[in-house]
């Protein structure tokens, strides 16, 4: 009954959608927020100020999205996760797991990406998840301990992530940095201002701190 609640509110205006969603699910949704055309249920959702998701977009089956202010997840972006207490035998080793998205202010995640959010995935402010096609992945198998076993991802601030890139639990990208475009990013890195790039990810070049990127005050790029 319950999906098809959800289904049916997707298309209704918005301001009658956000109405129901604050209501009803009990979401944190700011009144300047925004969601369009979009599935998107996890159970809890925060958007904050001037925060938007846009269509075609689907976030199902994790704990909390958080999305501060004046972000944006666009178009046709897959989220999901794996809850705390579903009575599953996965990740029984891991009970202070949280399957959450954080997504900071004026940072922009574009389209056709997919977030494993099996373990945290947070995305730092002024940060840009660019092109097409990169996969975020927290969970993988432990072929030593036959298990499923899943680990963080960080993003620091004022990153920018290139397109078609894979980045898996336990990495850390750190703020002022560039990941280049279809690279693996496999572990954590702590030098700023660095470009990061390859299969598996190493620091490539160190990039000047006077980059106008980085010194942003607003997330739109002309």
């Amino acid at each position: 009954m319950k999906k098809i609640l959800n289904i049916l509110i997707i298309p209704m205006p918005w301001k009658i959608k956000r109405f129901l969603l604050v209501k009803f699910w009990n979401y944190k949704i700011d009144p300047t927020a925004k969601i369009g055309l979009a599935y998107i249920f996890p159970k809890n959702l925060i958007m904050e100020k001037g925060s938007r998701i846009n269509h075609f977009t689907v976030a199902i089956n994790l704990d909390t999205i958080f999305l501060k202010e004046n972000s944006s997840i666009n178009r046709s972006n897959w989220i999901t996760g794996f809850p705390q207490k579903v009575g599953s035998k996965h990740f029984q080793h891991q009970l202070d797991r949280k399957s959450q998205l954080i997504v900071g202010k004026e940072t922009s995640i574009t389209k056709n990406h997919h977030i494993d959010c099996t373990n945290v995935v947070e995305i730092g402010d002024f940060t840009t998840i660019a092109g097409y096609n990169t996969q975020f992945l927290t969970h993988s198998v432990d072929i030593y301990k036959n298990i499923q076993d899943s680990f963080p991802i960080k993003i620091g601030d004022y990153c920018f992530v290139g397109t078609n890139c894979v980045i898996l639990g336990g990495s850390t990208l750190p703020s002022f940095s560039v990941l280049g475009a279809k690279s693996l990013l496999n572990k954590s890195f702590t030098d700023e201002h660095m470009l990061y790039a390859g299969v598996s990810a190493k620091p490539i070049k160190s990039i000047d701190t006077t980059a106008k990127y980085f010194h942003r005050k607003s997330g739109f790029i002309a």
